[in-house]
Formats: structure tokens, C-alpha cells, sequence
């Protein structure tokens, strides 16, 4: 039997994060994690990560984002880990008058909120980003955007929480969890018993099933989400890569259902693209979201969608034919909102 003061279940980026900084505070941490550690949505994302700066007043969203790009940053530059941590910048390219309106207010309102991020015409962000489309009307640029590789950082803060006493163990699945009689819960795991005296569920798309082993409704529902790669290349891309097409309709949508898809009810409501290159060279992009249930099987006709909105923004992408795909499932909040 497995005895701590705190219980983490999932190996992803916020079970291991989570770890890492209780275990930095001298608590005593276990993690079970079913499988490999960043074995599912931690380790099959793009690697982007968000940020326009601290600003004068930030909200919840704008502290995390910001925050988080400053322990990733901590990470490879101060605790000894390489993460393929780079803050590259962002180029959100504007494909329409329409997207181009919407994006000029949004600087306007960041810059107000002491935020960073920059409208420049499409010559200008073809001097930093060359294989940029002439064809684009423009871009949204944010500077402080950074990126990393998901596996490796998620991999990261687990070394590191072990380093401060936390322990981590895999392929341990939980398949029941009671509150013990006077304080505390129970698990039981395919390993054998856990208990603890706290627990933090942080199992990703798989928080629903595991809240409701202790009769709680965490709203939190599974949306499939898929990418696909190159083979790896010389430097050909050099900041991540988005659309204005899907921030813009999904800011616009005030239709109550379930926030940020491309698929709904079997019908496509927006194009979503976000994509980088690797260090090794390849050039990974996705953003199709669908309420698939546990499917992570990659569907062809959301892959080519997505490429050839890719295309239409990096041309030279027309050349390279895909290498692999892949599927993961992200937790989706039935609000959007962080959890």
C-alpha cells in the first residue's frame, strides 16, 4: 500500500506541474498516472504557449497564460531541463477585411490593458516569417508567444517533483476512490491501494468518470482534437502559426452550446489552425475539434481541411506531403472557462 499526505491522479503537464510545486513546498506527493507519463493530451499537442504579458490588471486567463510562459521559461533556462523552450512569437494571420477589423480592435483593447501584441502588414510579417502568403491581408503578431516541446516538458516537472521528494508512478490505473471514515480517500489502483489525505483529480478528459466515483459532477467533457506532421526539413518556419478565422467566430458565437469547436452536430463552423516547427525539423499542424466521445481516431477529411488552410497561409507546405497523424483528447470546460 501507497501512503502520502497528497494523492495526484494523471501524469499530464498539470498533474506533474501541480507536483512539482507542492513538492517544492515540502509536501509529501504521489502521482498515479494509468500509463507513460504526457501519454495522452500533455504529449500529442502543439507545444504553443500563450502569452500577451502580465498587463495592468490582468484576469484569470491573462494570469495563467502569462505565468505559465514565465515557469516554462524557469524551467529550461534556470532548472537545468531542456524543454525546446524558445519565446518565438506568434503570427495570426487575417484572411478577410472582416478579421481584419475584429483583430485591430483586439490590439487596440490589449494595448489599453498594458498587453502586448502588434498588427503589421503582411510585407512586414513576411520579414520575419518569409514563407508567409503575399495573399494574406495581414497578420496579429504577438511577440511574448513562446513554444516547447509537450512531452519533454511534461517529462520535466516530474523528474523535477521527484527531485524534491514527490514520487511518481506509472501504470497505475485507479478504479475506485472512497472517502475514508475521518478524513482522507481511499484508491484503488491496478497496483494496489493508495491512500492519502488529499486528492487532486488532474486527469484531463478523464476527470468526468473519475469525479463521479465520488459523486461529483465535474464538468468537463472529452473534445477530439488531431495534427499531422512533415517529414523533418531545414528551417522553413519560425514562429507559431494561427488563423484569425476561429478566434474571431468563436468570439462572435453566443449560440450557449459548448464553446470552441469546428464540428457541431456533424456540421463545420469554422476552420482552426495552429501549427509550428520543431526542432527536428518537422512541421506539425492541427486545431480540428469534434465531440467524438473516447474516439481518438483521426479522420482524413478534418486533416485535409486543416492543410489546406495551412497551405493557404505557409504555400510552401503544398509541397510536403504529410508524414503521420495523430489524436488526442483535450478537457474541454462545458463554459470555456478554466476549471
Amino acid at each position: 500500500m501507497i501512503e502520502s499526505e497528497i494523492v495526484i491522479v494523471g501524469g499530464g503537464i498539470a498533474g506533474c506541474s501541480t507536483a512539482f510545486h507542492l513538492a517544492s513546498h515540502g509536501r509529501r506527493v504521489v502521482v498515479l498516472e494509468r500509463s507513460t507519463i504526457a501519454s495522452a493530451a500533455s504529449g500529442q499537442n502543439m507545444g504553443g504557449i500563450d502569452s500577451y504579458g502580465w498587463g495592468d490588471a490582468p484576469d484569470l486567463q491573462a494570469h495563467l497564460t502569462a505565468g505559465s510562459i514565465e515557469i516554462f521559461e524557469t524551467v529550461q533556462t534556470e532548472l537545468g531541463e531542456d524543454i525546446e523552450f524558445r519565446r518565438s512569437g506568434g503570427i495570426q494571420a487575417i484572411r478577410t477585411a472582416e478579421e481584419y477589423e475584429w483583430e485591430r480592435e483586439r490590439v487596440e483593447t490589449l494595448g489599453k490593458r498594458g498587453q502586448v501584441a502588434e498588427l503589421p502588414t503582411t510585407r512586414e510579417a513576411r520579414s520575419i516569417e518569409p514563407g508567409f502568403s503575399p495573399a494574406m491581408l495581414g497578420a496579429m503578431y504577438s511577440p511574448r508567444r513562446g513554444q516547447a516541446d509537450p512531452v519533454k516538458a511534461t517529462q520535466a516537472f516530474a523528474r523535477l517533483a521527484e527531485r524534491r521528494g514527490a514520487r511518481v508512478v506509472t501504470d497505475h490505473e485507479v478504479t475506485a476512490v472512497k472517502p475514508r471514515p475521518r478524513a482522507g480517500y481511499s484508491l484503488t489502483t491496478s497496483g494496489g491501494e493508495v491512500v492519502a489525505g488529499a486528492l487532486v483529480i488532474a486527469a484531463g478528459a478523464w476527470c468526468g468518470p473519475l469525479g463521479a466515483m465520488l459523486d461529483l459532477d465535474i464538468p468537463i467533457v472529452p473534445v477530439r482534437g488531431q495534427m499531422w506532421a512533415t517529414a523533418p526539413l531545414p528551417p522553413r518556419s519560425f514562429h507559431t502559426i494561427s488563423a484569425a478565422e476561429s478566434a474571431m467566430t468563436w468570439a462572435c458565437d453566443h449560440a450557449g452550446a459548448l464553446p470552441d469547436l469546428t464540428i457541431r452536430d456533424g456540421r463545420r463552423v469554422t476552420r482552426h489552425l495552429y501549427g509550428r516547427q520543431r526542432r527536428n525539423g518537422e512541421i506539425i499542424f492541427g486545431g480540428d475539434r469534434e465531440l467524438m466521445g473516447y474516439d481518438t481516431t483521426p479522420d482524413p477529411t478534418g486533416i485535409d481541411v486543416n492543410r489546406d488552410h495551412a497551405i493557404s497561409i505557409l504555400p510552401f507546405l503544398a509541397e510536403l506531403p504529410i508524414a503521420r497523424t495523430w489524436a488526442g483528447l483535450m478537457p474541454f470546460p462545458l463554459d470555456g472557462k478554466p476549471l
